[in-house]
């Protein structure tokens, strides 16, 4: 039974992005107390985990080494950790650093390399033996918007999802402690985008596994409502929001914590007064 069953609607990921240069919030909460009490806020405001990330992957974003991105990641996870016992996840492709951070309090791995980043990656997955989050990505952050094409999307985002949940359970994983995320806004076109948004139900019943969704605020939002700016998004954010709760996605990745828990909440009160 997946978590939107038993819970009648998705749990509520908050972003915390801890760089300088992610695509809606880079450099706000870089300072690792920033980052914590920006953290803390998500979990007032009803977040039912967190994700940290140190490296941006927004599109044409440039790598940073593991030893940056554990600077800015491990005092806020050990900041988070003195205040809350809320699930936190770590968005990172480096082995390292998911074995650090896991270390400092993180209970999740979230990947969006889906484990191919680094040769150790598969090895220290299954050693760390967390939660862990498989993400479709076409080439990599820095180049991975340039030109994206499919012969067939969905055949194609499906088939490399499951070969990386086979390399992982392979490798020593569990395969109840995996999620795949289908890469919204990862070397995907517009229409990319949409068609996976009307797909998640078949995604997670061909990967048996659930589904872990970020569509938060992306570009494809300001594609169809003509240039809208980050913070302007809330309303096309909130509209993937409703199609994932109709598919019983299990988990949305969301920079807007309060307005998603009350819409998802009160999705989920209509649902239930019907049902009743």
């Amino acid at each position: 039974m997946s978590f939107a069953d038993k819970h009648n609607r998705p749990q509520v990921c908050g972003i915390v992005n801890v760089t300088p240069d992610s695509f809606s919030d880079g450099g706000r909460f870089l300072d690792p107390e920033q980052g914590i009490f920006h953290a803390l806020q998500l979990v007032a405001a009803g977040a039912d985990m967190l994700d940290i990330g140190g490296e941006s992957t927004r599109p044409g974003a440039k790598p940073v080494t593991a030893s940056e991105e554990l600077k800015r990641v491990l005092p806020v996870i050990a900041g988070i950790r003195q205040k809350t016992n809320i699930p936190v996840s770590i968005d990172t492709m480096k082995p390292e650093v998911a074995r650090e951070a896991i270390k400092a309090g993180a209970d999740i791995w979230n990947d969006v390399s889906a484990l191919r980043h680094d040769p150790y990656s598969l090895e220290t997955a299954a050693s760390l033996n967390c939660k862990l989050v498989l993400m479709h990505m076409q080439g990599v952050p820095e180049t991975m918007q340039d030109m994206p094409v499919y012969d067939d999307l969905l055949a194609e985002v499906i088939s490399f999802l499951q070969t990386r949940i086979a390399a992982a359970i392979a490798a020593g994983v569990d395969r109840d402690k995996i999620f795949v995320d289908p890469g919204i806004g990862f070397g995907k076109s517009v229409n990319d985008n949409l068609d996976l948004l009307n797909n998640l139900e078949r995604i997670a019943k061909e990967t048996d596994c659930p589904v872990w969704l970020g569509a938060s605020r992306k570009r494809f939002i300001a594609a169809i409502d003509t240039g809208s700016a980050e913070g302007e998004r809330l309303g096309g954010s909130l509209a993937a929001l409703s199609i994932a709760f109709l598919q019983n996605t299990d988990v949305v990745r969301v920079h807007d914590v309060r307005q998603s828990v009350q819409f998802l909440d009160v999705l989920s009160a209509i649902r239930l007064a019907k049902e009743t």
